[in-house]
């Protein structure tokens, strides 16, 4: 890796922070599959709808997640195809043995 600004890094390591947390990378995987509303995070996951706001508050600060309105429900999903592939290419690292 070459030499990157401190403000770059330091992006990175928050990125890196947010998806540290074993409930966002859970909720950062389903959506890999799917877009979802919160109340179907919730039931994968059995949570509590207001505890997968709060992550995906943290998902959506962090630009990992983005959501739409379609009358009055919210549907979530990754942000772009740079979210997926860092997902994916976690899981394969930590299933290589």
């Amino acid at each position: 890796m070459g030499s990157a600004p401190d403000v770059d890094v330091e992006k990175v390591a928050n990125l890196f922070k947010v998806l540290a947390d074993e409930t966002r990378l859970k909720i950062v995987h389903l959506l890999s599959q799917k877009e979802l509303k919160v109340g179907s995070i919730a039931q994968t996951l059995d949570l509590t709808p207001s505890n997968v706001s709060h992550h995906l508050r943290l998902l959506r600060n962090a630009r990992l997640v983005k959501h739409r309105r379609d009358g009055k429900m919210i549907y979530y999903s990754l942000d772009d195809d740079h979210v997926d592939a860092i997902i994916d290419q976690g899981f394969k690292h930590a299933s290589h043995t």
